[in-house]
């Protein structure tokens, strides 16, 4: 499959600021989404994003164009954000550990509707899952999920980046997800 970001890639390479700006557009909002679900929250979001664009632009002689620049650039963008995770995490205090107060200790009840650890590691496991499996999608099928859940293109716009009819989209995504269907269904 024709890669269509190789040419900006190049141009980028070489210096053309033109070329740089025009893979930040076509990226920005799809890298956005995915660290705003990490995140959760805008500001830091969008330090990320540019922190993200920086990063990969800086190291774009490194990228294998064998591979979709956009599998290269979504996983600098879920590497940093994890990095901005670990870096936050506050100190904590044991909630097993009872209160000191004036007429003696209190141990501490903390009710949650959160949802449990277990529930938490288990989806993350799946979510961890999937992308392992959309990864592993011959490349015209990865692209196109891709494109369309992580960064929420609608099908016209696939089929004119990809230089694709629509219906070889539509095609391309029924397929996309009925082999992810079968290798979850497996697990």
């Amino acid at each position: 499959m024709k890669n269509e970001n190789n040419p900006l890639i190049e141009r980028a390479l070489s210096g053309d600021q033109k070329a740089y700006e025009l893979l930040v557009e076509r990226y920005q909002r799809g890298i956005y989404n995915l660290i705003y679900q990490m995140i959760k929250n805008r500001e830091e979001t969008e330090d990320l994003v540019q922190d993200t664009f920086i990063k990969a632009f800086n190291a774009l002689a490194s990228y294998n164009r064998q591979f979709a620049f956009s599998t290269w650039l979504y996983k600098i963008a879920y590497n940093h954000s994890i990095d901005a995770i670990r870096k936050k995490k506050l100190r904590t205090q044991p909630l097993d550990k009872p209160i000191r107060t004036r007429d003696g200790e209190v141990q501490q009840q903390i009710g949650s509707d959160a949802p449990s650890p277990e529930h938490d590691f288990l989806y993350e496991e799946r979510a961890r899952l999937i992308r392992h499996y959309i990864d592993s999608l011959p490349e015209a099928y990865r692209v196109v999920i891709v494109m369309r859940h992580q960064e929420e293109r609608s099908y016209e716009e696939i089929g004119e980046l990809l230089d694709i009819p629509l219906g070889t989209v539509k095609a391309r995504l029924f397929r996309a997800r009925e082999m992810l269907k079968k290798k979850l269904d497996a697990e």
